[in-house]
């Protein structure tokens, strides 16, 4: 075998996380030498459209229940070495200024994600890491107390290996789940399940949802089981599309949803278009409405596109008066409008999801440096572990304080860097 390069450490995958291990471990220990692989032609697309173009570096307070995957307390133990103060420091020591907006994510005050991703690359080059792209580490092989990586151009020899691959969102990022593979062969497992998170969900042809494309609510969305358990909800925004249903609120159910209907395909997915309205009080408003009629009412709180498509799945007509209104009207116009069942038929696919479920259990890593427990001198952060957060900054904070970790890790796990 012809060896091209030796490195102290070779990290695969220049997102977040990749880019964020690569400099801790050029700070850590200045004499490795580190390269940095990735198969993409253009670097840190992920970040570039994260935001819509501005890049949620963070929120302003993260705390573990905010992710799902691998347990809380594991999540906990990595975020806690590299928190959002941590991250507003070191993006300040980059020159990159960070604002707090109303939702608390926290954006860059240029309002450009092109600034934080110029900033970790001249971070990386001031850490003297070598960024190699497009460079597509193909298959890692152990071999005595190193790795061979081969990719297109050749094969590669490294002390230390970091994967931050990703997952399987975005594919055309870079992230097509190959990181998965390349964990496997270096006897890693994966979890049972891997899908879409943060994803839009989709309703069937024709349904009424999908001729209201456009329209933005806020809305509460509700997980039950098929014995009619509440599993999860969340209130936010929510749009209505000409697939079905997207926005934050429907992002951050989705995962729940999905994971949930693997078990119990019967499990619903509930939508009230007046949050904190029960159907017992729309019943008692509607009754109590004299001469005013159904759509003057429900239009103190929906938009009246909104709420004359409700009043039609109601069988109810909108100029109907509150004593015209039979028991059975009122009653079909409250459910439809607080706890209406949502006939959900998949989701958009990783080409629209922010981030991927599942991936390697954190139970398989020594939390302290990110090191594999079955592969010594390998490591691994960001979205190629099982953790995925909600929408609003918390899954790039989970690829800084894991790739962090990682990074110094390390650089202090050798000394001796190659001869």
């Amino acid at each position: 075998m012809t060896i091209r390069k030796r490195a102290d450490v070779v990290i695969i995958g220049a997102g977040a996380a990749g880019l964020m291990a690569g400099i801790w471990a050029g700070r850590t220990n200045p004499a490795h030498s580190i390269i940095l692989l990735d198969g993409a032609k253009k670097l840190g697309a992920k970040i570039l459209v994260s935001g819509g173009g501005r890049c949620n570096v963070t929120h302003d307070e993260v705390e573990a229940s905010a992710f799902a995957g691998s347990s809380r307390h594991a999540i906990a133990k990595v975020l806690r070495r590299f928190g959002v103060t941590q991250t507003v420091e070191f993006f300040h020591a980059l020159g990159v200024e960070l604002k707090r907006e109303e939702t608390g994510k926290l954006f860059p005050t240029t309002d450009r994600a092109q600034t934080v991703l110029n900033a970790l690359l001249t971070a990386a080059q001031q850490a003297n890491v070598i960024i190699q792209h497009p460079s597509r580490a193909e298959t890692v092989e152990k071999i005595g107390n190193g790795f061979w990586i081969r990719d297109e151009w050749g094969d590669m020899e490294a002390r230390q290996l970091v994967l931050a691959t990703g997952g399987k969102s975005l594919p055309k990022t870079g992230s097509d789940g190959h990181g998965f593979e390349i964990a496997k062969s270096l006897g890693h497992t994966i979890t049972p399940r891997v899908f879409p998170a943060l994803v839009p969900l989709t309703l069937p042809p024709g349904h009424f949802i999908r001729e209201l494309s456009g329209l933005t609510v806020p809305a509460t969305l509700e997980v039950r089981s098929s014995k009619g358990k509440k599993i999860i909800t969340f209130t936010n925004s929510t749009l209505c599309t000409h697939f079905g249903l997207s926005g934050p609120s429907v992002l951050n159910i989705s995962r729940y949803y999905l994971e949930a209907n693997f078990d119990d395909p019967e499990t619903t997915l509930v939508i009230n278009w007046w949050p904190g309205k029960s159907a017992e009080q729309l019943d008692a408003e509607l009754q109590a409405l004299g001469r005013t009629t159904v759509i003057k009412h429900l239009r103190e709180y929906l938009p009246e596109r909104l709420a004359r498509v409700l009043c039609q799945q109601a069988g109810v007509e909108p100029g109907t008066s509150g004593h015209e209104l039979t028991r059975a009207q009122r009653l079909a116009l409250a459910r439809i409008v607080t706890q209406m069942p949502l006939p959900i038929t998949g989701d958009r696919g990783y080409n629209f999801a922010e981030v991927t479920a599942g991936g390697v259990p954190l139970s398989e890593l020594r939390l302290n440096t990110m090191e594999s427990r079955c592969c010594p001198g390998l490591y691994l952060c960001g979205e190629i572990c099982d953790v995925d957060g909600r929408i609003g900054g918390f899954n790039f904070q989970w690829a800084w304080a894991s790739g962090y970790v990682a990074g110094v890790a390390v650089g202090n796990s050798c000394h001796d860097n190659f001869s």
